[in-house]
């Protein structure tokens, strides 16, 4: 089901110009343009009779709790923006540099805290399943909020801040020390005027498996890097059976997951869009609330009055 020649990020800049083109709909998807409901009595009929539900979340999610999201005009640290920075290029002539660009991230995503929409995901996901029924995350965001407002079923196509691999033997491991190393300690400042810190090489995260000592990079994915393909496996199985999916956070301009939720609409799904504005998807849809996803989302997930505890 996914168009697996578009899991380079590599191609993103040139689907972000085609996505907004009606002439650019992927051909088999069907294209619902009828406007989408924004009837919660009727969202809450649905949910109530669903038995697989897919949520799909993105940036926006997390700038709720805070979180730069180094996207738009303003998403710079210090005179770069994420896509000068998160590249293998980037990393291989200057990994000092953008590793202390993770390090700020981190160091800012760990004074950060999961918002009601987080929660809310976390509560229904537990909720259903002392029912039989079954909740997953796909999400777009590396900053594992789901995970700390206590998801325990997501997939996480683009990484995780908290998780490191070897360039030498490939091990990842999860990490989420503060600062990573020694090193980077009040490295990492975003000011437009703040130096490099030009850390020595040796001097980095290191991998502290037996005998390898390589460089350590963060296990995210990169610009011009591959999605791994064991993960969107796993996302194309879960949105095979999904009967019910819910777009939270995320601008649907971002391949492949922009095309997830319209590839479920096609196949006569109910697809509900929770985001402060419409997307190039949101015609596709069944549902779409306008809104904070904190404040919209809550009611929509909470206990139904046919639920049996």
């Amino acid at each position: 089901m996914i168009l697996r020649q578009l899991t380079s990020r590599g191609l993103f800049p040139q689907v972000h110009n085609r996505v907004r083109s009606s002439s650019s709909t992927p051909q088999g998807v069907l294209v619902k343009m009828a406007r989408p409901s924004s009837d919660l009595a009727e969202f809450r009929k649905v949910f109530s009779k669903a038995k697989h539900i897919a949520i799909l979340t993105g940036a926006g999610v997390s700038a709720e709790s805070g979180v730069p999201t180094f996207r738009g005009a303003g998403g710079y640290w210090r005179k770069w923006q994420a896509q000068d920075l998160a590249t293998p290029e980037a990393f291989s002539r200057n990994p000092s540099r953008v590793w202390e660009f993770y390090h700020y991230r981190r160091e800012v995503m760990l004074t950060k805290s999961p918002n009601p929409a987080h929660l809310a995901i976390a509560e229904c996901e537990a909720r259903l399943s002392r029912q039989g029924r079954s909740v997953v995350v796909i999400t777009q965001n590396i900053d594992e909020l789901h995970r700390r407002a206590g998801s325990k079923h997501v997939l996480e196509i683009h990484g995780s801040l908290f998780k490191t691999r070897c360039v030498s033997c490939g091990t990842v491991t999860a990490n989420h020390s503060s600062p990573i190393c020694a090193a980077l300690q009040g490295s990492g400042a975003p000011d437009p005027d703040t130096s490099d810190a030009k850390i020595p090489v040796e001097n980095l995260p290191r991998c502290e498996d037996a005998g390898c000592a390589g460089l350590l990079r963060p296990d995210v994915v990169w610009f011009g890097e591959t999605l791994d393909s064991d993960i969107l496996t796993q996302v194309e199985q879960e949105l095979e059976i999904c009967d019910l999916c819910l777009v939270v956070g995320t601008s649907s301009i971002v391949y492949p997951a922009a095309m997830f939720a319209p590839q479920v609409a096609a196949r006569g799904v109910p697809v509900a869009e929770f985001n402060m504005e419409t997307t190039p998807a949101t015609t596709r849809f069944t549902f779409h609330f306008h809104g904070p996803c904190g404040t919209t989302l809550p009611p929509a997930l909470e206990r139904h009055e046919s639920e049996v505890i």
